[in-house]
Parts: C-alpha cells; sequence; structure tokens
C-alpha cells in the first residue's frame, strides 16, 4: 500500500509541476487555474462589496498608476517568454480602500488592494511599488496554488490519495471550507512559506525595476516597517520574514535585480 502511494506523489510530482518565471523554481500544482480563479473572484467580491473605497483622489490615482506599470512590466516580460498563459484570465483591477490595518494583497487573477494604513510607509509611489510588486509576485508565481495543492495532500494522506486525484474538485472545495474557511475575511489569502516569501521579495523587486522604478528603495522600506513600533505584528509582516534577514536578503540579490532597472 505505502509503495502505490510513494508512487502516486512521485508521479504528481512528475506531472503536477510548474516552473516559477525568472527564478525557475520547480513547484507542486495540482489545482487549475479555473479553480483557483473562480475562487479568488467569490473572495473578492465578498470583500469588496463589504468594503470602504478610499476618496483620496490622488492616492487611488497614485495606485491605481503604479499597478498599471507593474502589470504591464510582467505582460510584457512574459509575453517576451513566450509564456503569457502564466496569466491568462487574469482582470486587473488595483483598489485603495480605508483601512488603518498595515496591509495589502493580491488575489490569484490580478485583483490588488491597498489599504490606507500602509502608505505612510510607502511614502513615495516607488515604496508603494516595493508593496505592489511583492503582492503581485505571489500571484504570478502561482503561490495560492502550491500551498494548496500541498494542502490537499496533507489532507487527503494515506489510502485517501487516490480519492483525491480522481475526484479533485470536491477535495479542492473541501480543503478551502475547512481549512481557509472561505467567506472569513479574504478565504484565498494563505499564508505563504518563508520560501515563497522571499521569492515574492525577489520576484517584486524585478517587476518593479521592469517598470523603471528604482529597486534600492526597498531596502528604507522594509527598514521603516521594521522599525514601526507596532505593540503587535502588522498583517503585512504577519507570515513574512525576520526583518533582518529580509533586508539582507534583498542586499544580496540588489545586483542581480538591478540588471532589469530600465
Amino acid at each position: 500500500m505505502k509503495s502505490k502511494i510513494f508512487a502516486v506523489v512521485a508521479l504528481l510530482f512528475i506531472y503536477g509541476c510548474s516552473t516559477v518565471p525568472l527564478t525557475g523554481r520547480r513547484q507542486l500544482n495540482i489545482i487549475s487555474d479555473q479553480e483557483i480563479l473562480s475562487l479568488s473572484n467569490q473572495s473578492y467580491t465578498s470583500y469588496i462589496n463589504s468594503a470602504k473605497k478610499s476618496t483620496n483622489v490622488t492616492q487611488s490615482t497614485m495606485v491605481k498608476s503604479c499597478g498599471k506599470r507593474i502589470q504591464n512590466a510582467v505582460e510584457t516580460y512574459l509575453a517576451s517568454q513566450g509564456a503569457s498563459s502564466q496569466i491568462a484570465g487574469y482582470q486587473w483591477e488595483f483598489v485603495l480602500t480605508e483601512d488603518n490595518s498595515i496591509n495589502a494583497f493580491c488575489m490569484p487573477g490580478g485583483k490588488v488592494v491597498v489599504y490606507t494604513g500602509i502608505l505612510p510607509y510607502t511614502k513615495t509611489e516607488a515604496g508603494l511599488a516595493v508593496v505592489l510588486g511583492h503582492e503581485i509576485a505571489h500571484a504570478v508565481a502561482k503561490h495560492s496554488n502550491e500551498r494548496l495543492s500541498h494542502q490537499m495532500l496533507v489532507q487527503a494522506g494515506g489510502s485517501l490519495l487516490g480519492t483525491a486525484i480522481g475526484n479533485k474538485s470536491a477535495t479542492f472545495q473541501s480543503v478551502v471550507n475547512s481549512v481557509y474557511g472561505l467567506g472569513s475575511n479574504v478565504g484565498i489569502l494563505l499564508p505563504f512559506s518563508r520560501e515563497q516569501e522571499y521569492e515574492a521579495d525577489k520576484l517584486g523587486l524585478i517587476f518593479m525595476a521592469m517598470a523603471g522604478y528604482d529597486p534600492t528603495v526597498a531596502i528604507d522600506f522594509w527598514t521603516r516597517m521594521a522599525q514601526s513600533g507596532s505593540s503587535t505584528t502588522p498583517e503585512f509582516l504577519s507570515t513574512h520574514p525576520a526583518d533582518a534577514k529580509r533586508i539582507n536578503a534583498i542586499k544580496n540579490i540588489m545586483p542581480e535585480v538591478l540588471k532589469y532597472k530600465k
């Protein structure tokens, strides 16, 4: 029995893998884009219908402008690599909402939300590009698909693995409902792994550099975040690497990132 399970798992890693753009990392991905986009759109609609959009025209325009520049950079790069299918079905949207939380997110499918609470830390449009690049990188790298794929294997386990593969849609929905609580907060915003966070840092900096922003401002941004002095960890940092390690990692990859700067 165990040998059969190991064989199935091995086949999943062989045939259920995809490659992350730019980094080339192989990742487990047994969740279809159609499934993840459907779930993402449901979650986004639920959130945005109850959210309060910012009435600050200057700030809202900056979020849209910055987001559009990074979107164009991502689309141009993927097209040049013959990889436009990586973001097929994306319907980009960039929204600033009135919320004092220090946070931002990008749903699979390109729905990006920035909370007004993070703007005092981004300070400039380039600082905002650090945040948007990072969050968009999570979506482009399909980190949510990857996390759900791993969770499906964990939930299915042992003798149920074959059932999970044969009836993936039902198992997928079960995992989402029982583990991530679809409908509470934003259901598809999963706690990414440290590896994914570092990868999103690198990809995000490259994307912002491609868009014409100076990626070196990321060091000042993350330093401000580290010195925020908040009694509780900002939501944007809750699943992220330790500040010192992140900043050192960014410094180490900066020479490579700067090669992409326009």
